[in-house]
């Protein structure tokens, strides 16, 4: 049979730019196999892998494979990777890959900072706080470092809360990024963002071995919250939004299954947790028997039992509303779902509860854990001698252009909700 590169004689190929075949010469051969990538049947029997045509390879291609296209193409990906059975052929990068210099820097350089990919904050341990007051109160309150602050570009300037964010930032030299919407919501996870984000590092609770001791000027009615085995971040941070504001002085949790203190947290507090005095400890039980040696009240809370509830303890139970504050007190809140543990409410003296002004099903018998801390902290707090509840109730009610004759300073703006009596 003749050989089909039979009848070639050696002349130059104009579309390849090559010599070809002589005549009788055929193509050369195939580079030969290793041993390791030989089939299952062995060198002999093995079919052998096709020929592996590409720059470096020392082997040219026939008529078929050759042309412009096949010519051209090694120098059009410059730092392509060509791989065969058995060989691996890289080429170089460009001049400037030789250099060290990154391939594509110039074009990345022009690109806006908020198409670029977002830094990885897993690997230098930081974390998105979002929402304004929270970024706001943090760098007031210097507890964390913050890498760099995120605020929404497209906004017709920038006011109020938003202008002293930026100032603030700026004065301490945290660079500022104008990223998009829809880029701070993916990073954010859909979040309620307003538009301001800030990457910092985590706030995490102090030992309740740092809380100071009481001075012999302070106020012997201090009111510290301890939260055991809270979970849901939303909840916590409602709960610390309501201490702050109803101004309870420390917060202590439960070291074990517990919510930490995450930018979830912080958003739901408005930003209270980044200036709460949030303590921990491992050994809640421990702690309260502790402090209650040093005179402190350890008032735990339950649910309201039912009439054909017997008693379950010897500690006894009393309202909220008939609770007198007249020395140190831990209120002591409980889990979600199953309230205080047997051992921490061993350690309490007395058990608070919330009165309903109904009859209610088992089913609706309890109230949620954020909206339970305000009703009972505020049945605490307001027994402050400086607590603003010494104002009668016409004060409230009055005409505000009316001066106040009988109050001190300027006289209460009128609620939107109240009418003025006149009618």
């Amino acid at each position: 049979m003749r050989s089909a590169w039979a009848g070639r004689v050696r002349r130059p190929n104009p579309e390849a730019g090559r010599p070809t075949w002589a005549a009788g010469e055929g193509p050369p051969r195939r580079p030969p196999v290793p041993g390791s990538l030989r089939g299952a049947r062995g060198a002999r029997g093995a079919r052998p892998p096709p020929p592996c045509w590409g720059p470096g390879s020392g082997v040219s291609a026939p008529d078929s494979a050759a042309g412009p296209l096949a010519m051209s193409l090694p120098g059009a990906v410059g730092g392509a990777t060509w791989r065969c059975p058995g060989r691996l052929f890289a080429c170089h990068f460009s001049h400037a890959a030789r250099r060290g210099e990154r391939p594509g820097g110039g074009e990345l350089s022009r690109l806006l900072l908020d198409d670029l990919a977002p830094t990885s904050r897993s690997s230098g341990g930081l974390e998105l706080l979002f929402g304004l007051s929270p970024c706001l109160l943090a760098l007031r309150a210097a507890r964390r470092r913050v890498a760099r602050l995120l605020l929404q570009a497209g906004r017709s300037g920038l006011q109020g809360e938003r202008a002293e964010l930026l100032r603030e930032a700026e004065a301490r030299d945290i660079p500022v990024l104008r990223p998009r919407r829809r880029k701070l919501d993916a990073l954010c996870r859909h979040q309620v963002h307003q538009g301001v984000c800030m990457e910092v590092s985590p706030l995490k609770p102090r030992p309740w071995t740092e809380v100071e001791e009481a001075r012999p000027g302070d106020d012997p009615r201090r009111l510290w919250l301890v939260l055991e085995r809270l979970q849901d971040p939303r909840n916590l941070g409602a709960v610390l939004r309501s201490a702050h504001f109803l101004g309870v002085d420390k917060v202590i949790t439960s070291g074990r299954n517990s919510c930490p203190l995450t930018p979830v947290v912080s958003k739901a507090s408005a930003g209270a947790m980044e200036v709460m005095d949030v303590f921990s400890t491992e050994d809640l039980a421990g702690f309260l028997q502790a402090k209650a040696r040093q005179g402190w009240l350890v008032a735990g809370t339950v649910a309201c039992p039912r009439p054909e509830m017997s008693p379950s303890s010897e500690i006894p139970i009393t309202s909220c509303l008939e609770f007198l504050w007249d020395q140190p007190t831990l209120l002591v809140l409980g889990n979600e779902g199953s309230g205080l543990s047997q051992a921490v409410q061993a350690s309490c003296q007395l058990l608070l509860t919330i009165l309903p002004g109904r009859q209610l099903p088992p089913e609706l018998e309890s109230l949620n854990v954020s909206v339970a801390a305000g009703i009972l902290l505020h049945s605490i707090c307001c027994q402050r001698k400086d607590f603003p509840m010494g104002r009668k109730r016409e004060h409230l009610l009055q005409d505000p252009r009316e001066p106040s004759a009988t109050s001190e300073g300027p006289g209460l703006a009128q609620h939107p909700g109240l009418s003025s009596g006149s009618e």
